[in-house]
């Protein structure tokens, strides 16, 4: 079982399913995505092809033909791309706080989901984003974290954990440059041709069981935008929402979660 985190985490944000699913007999690895934490830092390959080439190629080097793919967030963006060109890699998906990438790219003619996406437009600048991730003065992990998350995990000693470990990950030398990147990719091939030609690779429709599992008070991509996911996919799927609980399902319900993979993956 691969796990595949999201913005601004690290591999630790599945530490609750990490021995949740081993205890339920899983294999399971969360590796860093590449620019993150402990991973290689280049210059380059911050867009979603490579990033699911990535994720495919971990699953080869682990000794195994395919993989049940978990991805929360940006991760769920990978997980949705290696699904859909990577097959023979993803034996089974669940997508966590993520629309399929042709959704989300539709969804920009929303103007309440352009809202919700507002914070990302200033990480399109140079430099200035990293500058603001590692100056010491300056908290954005927490702001953000605060902002998304569920009213009811905000208030726990486990939040405040979260915070102070995915502040010190986005401080590792490069790792905001990484971090930014992705996102830089995601706005500017919009209007670009290797933009497109995703667009239309993702149009092959994801034929892995797939289980979407979103919090319903997510206010980083709407159940509105993440509903219409279900379109593209030909195999068996199944939409779950989660009540009271924000962007960070599988942190603010790690129980549900964990539950819920356990049993989409036997």
């Amino acid at each position: 079982m691969l796990l595949l985190h999201g913005f601004p985490q690290f591999w630790w944000s599945w530490r609750h399913q990490l021995t949740g699913l081993a205890a339920a007999g899983f294999r399971v690895v969360a590796p860093d995505l590449r620019g993150y934490g402990a991973s290689d830092k280049p210059p380059r390959g911050y867009d979603l092809p490579t990033a699911a080439a990535d994720a495919a190629a971990v699953v080869r080097a682990l000794g195994e033909e395919d993989a049940v793919v978990v991805g929360a967030d940006w991760g769920g963006l990978v997980a949705w791309t290696m699904a859909a060109l990577h097959p023979r890699s993803v034996r089974s998906l669940v997508v966590v706080s993520a629309a399929h990438p042709r959704r989300l790219r539709s969804s920009v003619s929303d103007p309440r989901q352009r809202r919700a996406l507002a914070h990302a437009l200033p990480f399109q600048l140079p430099r200035l984003p990293e500058r603001r991730l590692t100056r010491p003065d300056d908290d954005p992990v927490a702001e953000w974290m605060r902002r998304w998350a569920g009213p009811s995990w905000v208030h726990t000693a486990d939040f405040a954990e979260a915070v102070s470990r995915y502040r010190s990950a986005s401080r590792i030398p490069q790792a905001a440059y990484g971090a930014m990147e992705y996102h830089r990719w995601a706005g500017r091939s919009q209007l670009r041709p290797d933009g497109w030609r995703f667009a239309r690779r993702m149009a092959a429709p994801v034929t892995a069981p797939t289980l979407q599992l979103h919090g319903a008070l997510d206010p980083v991509v709407l159940t509105s935008t993440a509903q219409g996911s279900g379109r593209y996919v030909a195999g068996a799927y199944e939409w779950r929402e989660l009540p009271g609980v924000g962007h960070f399902p599988h942190e603010e319900a790690p129980d549900e979660v964990t539950a819920a993979i356990a049993a989409w993956a036997h």
